[in-house]
Formats: C-alpha cells, sequence, structure tokens
C-alpha cells in the first residue's frame, strides 16, 4: 500500500478532475515498483514524483486563488484543488476585515494580549522547571536533610562509608573577594566552599583543565579554585590561565580548571568553586551536603542507608534534644531543592495567563459571532441559492485564520517583554537568568495564537451549520441567525465574566495576606535607612576587624546627609543563624539551649531605631580590655528571667568568661517578619573579635528630608577610597529589605492584580460588545416601539438590565 503522507500532500493540490485519476496511477506505479525493487526505493520513487510535481501544482493554484486567472484549456473542467479555495477564501476574508477596522483590531488586540502573556509564561516554565538541569542523571541526585548544619567534623567522621552513595560533597555559598594580580582591582564574586568530591557527585568534568583531586581539602593542602565560564571570560579568556593564581580572600589559589558553558551549582550566579579544608575538629555547622546515589539504591535501600548514616552519627556525636540530626534522616531530590520554590508562583502565573487567555478566546468568538448574526440575511440568501456549508465555514475559518496569524505576531512582541517583566517581577531570585528569551517563545506564541483563533472560529461555525435559511429570511429584519438570540453570546460573556472574577478574588486574598504582611511591627524603624553589605579579605586577622569596621564607620559618618552609621554582623528580617549557647549563672539546672546573637557597633542601636527598654545600650566605653557587656531583648528577658531583673546578671556564651546583661531592648523580627519575638542579644565586636567574620552590614540612617537610596553611590565610593581591601557587595534600603522579607506574595500578588485588570477590562469590552449588538439587532423594534409612545429611559433601563443581568449571572 502507498504510503499516505506524500499522496495525501499531492491531492490537497491537485484539481478535482485529474485528482482520483493520478493517485490511482501512482498507487498502481508503487505496487508494481514495491513487488520489483523493495518498498525503500518505491517509498523513494514516489516521494521524487510528489515533490517534483508540488511546485508547479502550487505555482497554479496561488495564481488562480489570487487572481482568478483559468487558463482556457482548464475552464470547462469543474472544480479545482483545495488549497485554491481557500486561498479565494482568505483574499475575502481579508478584504471584510479591511472593511470593519475596529473589529479587526479589537480582535487582534484581545487575542494577542491572551496569547502574549500566556506564551511569556510558558517560556519562563520551560526554562525553570521543564528544562533538565546541567548533571547527567541528575533524578539520582540528593541533598541531605537538615541543609546549611551539618559540620566539617560531621563530614569527615561520615566520609569513609557513605552507606550506597557513590560519593557524597560538602559544600557552601559565600561571597568573596577576588583580586587578579597585587595591583588589580578588587572585585566580589558569588562563590561555593567545598570538598573536592564536588563535580564528582554531580558528574560534570571542566572544559578546561581538570577538577578536584582527592586530598585537595585536607589541611595543609594548596588552595584550589575552579572557575566559570564566564569568569574565564572576564579574566581574559586565555587558555593560559589555567595552572596561573589568582588571589581570592587574600589568599592565592591556583586556576585548576574551567567549567563549560551553561553549567552552574547551586545557582547560576556562582562563578568560582574553591577547596575549604575539612578539619575534622571543628564542629560549627554551616554546609549542605548532596550525594550520588549509586546502583540499585531506590526506595527502601535509601532509607535503609539513611538510617545506617544516623546511627553512626549517634555514636560519634552527641547532640542535645532540640536539634538532634540523628533522628530524622531524609533526603531532598536535588532538582526538588533547587528549583522547587519556584514551582508554586510559576504555575500561578501560568495558571493566570492561561483564564486571561480563555477570557480573551471567549470575547474573539463573542465578537466572530455577532459579525455572523450581522451577516444573517446575506448569508440565508446564499444558502438559499445553494451555497455549500463547508465553504462557508471554511470562510470563517480562514478569517479566523488571519486574526489567529495577526494576534501571533503582536503577541511575540507582548511576550517579549511580557518576559522581562515577568523575570523581573516574580520571585525567581539567582535562577532568574535560566528563563531565556528565545525562539521557543516565539514559537509558542504562534501556536497559541492559531490554535486560541481555530478554537474561536468553532461557535460561529457551529451556529452557521444550524441555522435554518427560510427561517432567517423570514427574521430579516431582526439580523438574526435562526432563534438563537444571542443566548450564546450572552454565555461567552457570562464566562468572561466569571473568570475575571475568580482572578479578582485571588488578587483580593493575595492582596490582603500582603496587607497584612505589612502590618506586622518589625520592631525597626525602616525609613531613612541606606544598607551596605560589605566583605572583608580573610587575610584579615579577627583582631583587626573590628578596628578596620570603626574605620568604616567613621568614614560614612562624615558623608552629608548621614546622621547615624552602625555595623551588625547579622541583619534583622534576613533569615536565621548566628546560634549561639547560653548558660546563666546561678541558673545550673536551666535545659541547654541556645539564642540568636548579633554582633554589633554602639552606633547599630540608633541607625537601626531599636528602642531601649531598661538600662543602657552598648557603648564606646564598652572595650576589649573590660568586662564583656551584653543587652538583651524583651523577649529572652521573659523567657529566662521571669518576674525578675535582669540588668547586671551574668551569661556565659561559651568564651572565655561572662558576658553582664546591662541593657533590655525591644523586640525586632530578627530572623523573618512572622516569627514573632525571639530571644536574641547583642555584643560588641570589639569585645569578641575571635568571632567577627569578614561579611558584615553597614547601616546608615540619613537625615530628615534625606532619600537614602540616594547615600548608597557616595557611600560606595567613600569606602573604596578609605578601605580598598573591603569590597561592596550590596547596596540597598531597609525599606527594601523589609519589603524583600514579605515574601513571594509580594511580587506574585503585582503580576496577579495587572492579570485581573486585564481580565476586567476584556470581560467590560465582552459585555459593551454583546449588548451593542443587542442593540443594533432590535434597533427596528425599540424604533417602533419609541414611534408607539414608550419613552426613551425604557428603553435605555432594558438595554442597560440586558448588560448588568450578564454580569450579576
Amino acid at each position: 500500500m502507498a504510503p499516505r503522507l506524500p499522496l495525501a500532500l499531492l491531492r490537497a493540490w491537485l484539481p478535482y478532475a485529474e485528482r482520483d485519476e493520478v493517485i490511482a496511477e501512482l498507487s498502481a506505479e508503487f505496487a508494481v515498483r514495491e513487488a520489483r525493487e523493495g518498498g525503500r526505493a518505491a517509498r523513494a520513487w514516489l516521494w521524487r514524483q510528489v515533490l517534483g510535481s508540488v511546485p508547479p501544482l502550487v505555482r497554479r493554484t496561488l495564481s488562480r486563488g489570487w487572481t482568478g486567472f483559468e487558463p482556457a484549456s482548464s475552464r470547462l473542467r469543474p472544480g479545482g484543488p483545495p488549497m485554491e479555495s481557500f486561498i479565494m477564501d482568505l483574499r475575502y476574508a481579508a478584504r471584510r476585515l479591511r472593511m470593519r477596522p475596529l473589529y479587526a483590531l479589537l480582535a487582534v488586540l484581545t487575542l494577542a494580549m491572551g496569547v502574549g502573556g500566556t506564551a511569556a509564561a510558558f517560556g519562563l516554565v520551560r526554562g525553570l522547571l521543564m528544562t533538565p538541569l546541567p548533571y547527567p542523571n541528575e533524578e539520582r541526585l540528593d541533598l541531605f536533610w537538615s541543609a546549611g548544619n551539618w559540620s566539617e567534623a560531621e563530614y569527615v567522621h561520615l566520609s569513609p562509608d557513605w552507606s550506597g552513595y557513590g560519593a557524597v560533597a560538602a559544600f557552601r555559598d559565600k561571597e568573596t573577594p577576588l583580586r587578579r594580580g597585587p595591583d588589580a582591582p578588587l572585585t566580589l564574586v558569588q562563590a561555593v566552599s567545598t570538598t573536592a568530591t564536588l563535580f564528582d557527585v554531580l558528574g560534570v568534568r571542566p572544559a578546561l583543565g581538570r577538577a578536584f583531586e582527592e586530598g585537595e581539602d585536607r589541611p595543609g593542602a594548596a588552595p584550589a579554585v575552579v572557575i566559570s565560564h564566564g569568569l574565564h571570560a572576564e579574566l581574559g579568556g586565555q587558555a593560559s590561565l589555567v595552572g596561573s593564581t589568582v588571589d581570592i580572600d587574600g589568599r592565592p589559589h591556583t586556576v585548576v580548571g574551567v567549567m563549560p558553558e551553561g553549567f552552574w551549582f547551586p545557582d547560576p550566579t556562582v562563578r568560582a568553586w574553591v577547596t575549604e579544608p575539612m578539619n575534622p575538629e571543628d564542629r560549627s555547622g554551616n554546609y549542605a551536603l548532596v550525594g550520588r546515589r549509586g546502583p540499585g539504591m531506590d526506595g527502601p535501600a535509601v532509607d535503609l542507608a539513611l538510617k545506617r548514616i544516623a546511627a553512626r552519627m549517634k555514636e560519634r556525636f552527641q547532640y542535645a534534644e532540640a536539634w538532634d540530626k540523628s533522628r530524622s534522616p531524609s533526603v531532598t531530590p536535588l532538582r526538588e531543592h533547587l528549583v522547587g520554590p519556584l514551582q508554586a508562583p510559576l504555575l500561578a502565573t501560568l495558571v493566570a495567563m492561561g483564564v486571561l487567555l480563555l477570557i480573551a478566546c471567549a470575547n474573539v468568538a463573542a465578537l466572530m459571532l455577532g459579525q455572523v448574526d450581522s451577516r444573517a440575511t446575506e448569508l440565508a440568501v446564499r444558502m438559499a441559492l445553494g451555497a455549500d456549508g463547508r465553504r462557508m465555514t471554511q470562510q470563517l475559518l480562514a478569517e479566523a485564520l488571519l486574526l489567529g496569524l495577526a494576534a501571533a505576531g503582536l503577541g511575540s512582541v507582548i511576550a517579549a517583554q511580557g518576559f522581562r517583566l515577568l523575570t523581573e517581577a516574580l520571585p525567581l531570585g539567582p535562577l532568574a537568568p535560566r528563563g531565556a528569551l528565545d525562539w521557543g517563545v516565539f514559537f509558542a506564541a504562534l501556536v497559541l495564537a492559531l490554535v486560541a483563533a481555530m478554537g474561536v472560529a468553532w461557535l460561529p461555525a457551529r451556529s452557521l451549520r444550524r441555522s435554518d435559511p427560510q427561517r432567517a429570511l423570514g427574521r430579516a429584519r431582526t439580523g438574526g441567525i435562526g432563534a438563537r438570540g444571542g443566548r450564546t453570546e450572552g454565555v461567552l460573556v457570562v464566562g468572561q465574566v466569571a473568570l475575571a472574577v475568580l482572578l479578582t478574588a485571588g488578587a483580593a486574598l493575595l492582596v490582603r495576606s500582603v496587607a497584612n504582611l505589612r502590618a506586622i511591627d518589625s520592631g525597626l524603624d525602616t525609613g531613612r535607612v541606606a544598607i551596605l553589605d560589605v566583605v572583608m579579605e580573610a587575610t584579615v586577622e579577627c583582631a583587626a576587624r573590628p578596628r578596620v569596621l570603626a574605620e568604616l564607620e567613621q568614614a560614612l559618618a562624615t558623608l552629608p546627609g548621614v546622621r547615624s552609621v552602625g555595623v551588625t554582623q547579622k541583619l534583622p528580617l534576613r533569615g536565621r543563624g548566628e546560634d549561639w549557647g547560653l548558660a546563666i549563672e546561678g541558673k545550673p539546672d536551666l535545659p541547654a539551649s541556645s539564642t540568636y546573637v548579633r554582633l554589633v557597633s554602639p552606633g547599630y542601636f540608633e541607625a537601626v531605631g531599636i528602642q531601649l527598654v531598661d538600662g543602657r545600650f552598648l557603648s564606646t566605653q564598652d572595650r576589649a580590655d573590660t568586662e564583656r557587656a551584653v543587652v538583651i531583648n524583651r523577649a529572652l528577658a521573659k523567657k529566662y528571667f521571669p518576674g525578675e531583673n535582669p540588668l547586671g546578671q551574668r551569661i556565659n556564651t561559651g568564651l572565655e568568661g561572662l558576658e553582664r546583661i546591662v541593657g533590655v531592648v525591644e523586640d525586632v523580627a530578627e530572623a523573618g517578619l512572622t516569627d514573632g519575638a525571639v530571644p536574641a542579644r547583642y555584643m560588641l565586636h570589639e569585645q569578641v573579635s575571635v568571632m567577627t567574620m569578614t561579611r558584615q552590614t553597614l547601616v546608615l540612617r540619613a537625615q530628615p528630608g534625606q532619600d537614602p537610596a540616594a547615600l548608597l553611590e557616595a557611600a560606595r565610593k567613600r569606602l573604596a577610597e578609605a578601605a580598598p581591601s573591603v569590597a561592596v557587595h550590596r547596596a540597598t534600603t531597609l525599606d527594601a529589605v523589609f519589603a524583600h522579607a514579605i515574601g513571594p506574595a509580594r511580587q506574585v500578588m503585582s503580576v496577579l492584580t495587572l492579570l485581573t485588570a486585564l481580565a476586567v477590562v476584556l470581560g467590560a469590552v465582552g459585555v459593551y460588545g454583546v449588548t451593542a449588538h443587542f442593540v443594533r439587532r432590535r434597533q427596528r423594534d425599540l424604533g417602533i416601539r419609541i414611534a408607539l409612545g414608550l419613552r426613551p429611559s425604557r428603553v435605555l433601563a432594558q438595554v442597560v438590565g440586558r448588560g448588568g443581568a450578564l454580569v450579576l449571572l
């Protein structure tokens, strides 16, 4: 049997008179050749015949379709190829659309908005949720439980046997200063401190050089770094860069490899991977563990392996009951950990865009039904004279196709702009660059537009096929088709309004949630506060770091428009961390516990607006050679000193000696906006310099009337002059930090509110279109009634009542 595809292609372009004869001859010849030469040779012959015949047939069809010219030798032959009639219908549809520019413009704009928005959302979903991660067999990669809370000692203890996992790596993010040479400027790069097994776990090899080797993460090993393709290009892009050294954190690191383009881990902003010496005595926990499951490690085998790991941890380490990691071992698929938080906002946006597209399609379908209804007499006469219903339906499809193509072109522009808007508006974080604007987005816009247009044409075509020419001619004065009376348009408008109300309800709930979050008292005076996150090189000794921070404070305090300056190691509203143990002198029975500790400067409290409840703030009189002072918040006083005055009492942080409580301050949102009051204490960098990190946050309170954002650029320049060894990682305002702490709901709310506004506008357009068509269809009836004495106000009430009924339904 001859293949169907080439014969169908030829059938579409052959005239009716020759079609059956030519197809029959080709099929017979194909059968002969198949028996003689084999199927492959016969199919090749058939395709050669078809591909050689189609071009002249296409030229003839296009010529007759656009010009109507038929060679004399063919005029007496009945019919013509299907494509010929369709091209004629396209010409007719184009003429009708030119005659009705308002209808055409409204239909194209409506459809383009739905198509463009949906295509933009689909582009993000495809890039972020559907594109595979840049690691082979990603489904076998797991993230261990308690991410960010694993210590070097735990990793070293477990490394000899990971119970079924082929390899496991420890890693943590950090911003680190990088310098290409001694005289090169200092730049800040996002990096990952990791063990030598990372790239073995991920299964990716460098494009240049090598990965880390075994032993490069042991104490005393030479520091090594693998850089990203982008950083390699910024550093010159020369192959000779591999083997050279760069200064990272003030220490020379050998560049051993360059990762391939497109690789990232754990997010696309990371540009360097640095080996971290694993100290078996270090119990501080701030690492995450990622592992690759070995063959056969699925389901129950994974659970059993995790239980063995937890048992080995229980044997070696002692954990307080509150944070015992050995009790509930589990793993999370790496993909879920990396892109899982994006799934809810992206799918919500895609669904909202899909609802908008449905509203747009219903709107255009109602408009097309109105146009068909207005042509009722013309269509009825043509059908009475013998017009083919299939051909009349084809004319509607041709008109829908032209509308779809125009909407696809405009929708592609809207998709490109909408893609950029969504990328900026949605909470995509560092994964935003993965949502690339490519031809896939424009192809999605084209397909969506054509599918939507064909779907839109279905209702008018169905109405046309079911119409009765005799009844249509009898009701010609109303311009209606059949006895439909506009009910279908009404149903479409009701659906539009219902979908718009659905979007509005969702947006209203989000707006209320965000308003409730904004109403939470953070305990901070967020107005007029500028924030600069800075990083010192690791070569700055711990004892010298408080002095460097004091110099930075002094340099910024002299800036015009600055009222006060402070420093903190952990800014409120930026998540958990910096938990230290707590013991109280005179209370030996107190269970082991920990609280937040914030290392600050004396000016910090004034800079962020924390209020004093009792006692005093930390001051410049509290020095390294005096008794360590601590300020606690109201929550800590309430929990650990119920019914007593905490001032003057001493606590033990775990450092040498005790700290005396000198003040109590109001609670602030130390970790998250919705966490409520949690115990926290404040100490000076100078008095615990050994715990002062290289990452710090400078807080500047502006003078009244001064915009804090206007201080950021001047502050950057002043810091570059005062401390070349300090790099500015981020510059923002405390208001922006508060807005970010509200979470993804704030950003999704903005997008959903915009979509709701568009949906309401489209719904209003639909109500107006159906109401206007109702008036036009009954214009003669209404005129007669007014001539017989009906008051115009009654007519207005009837028209408005019909539109209101559609909305209420």
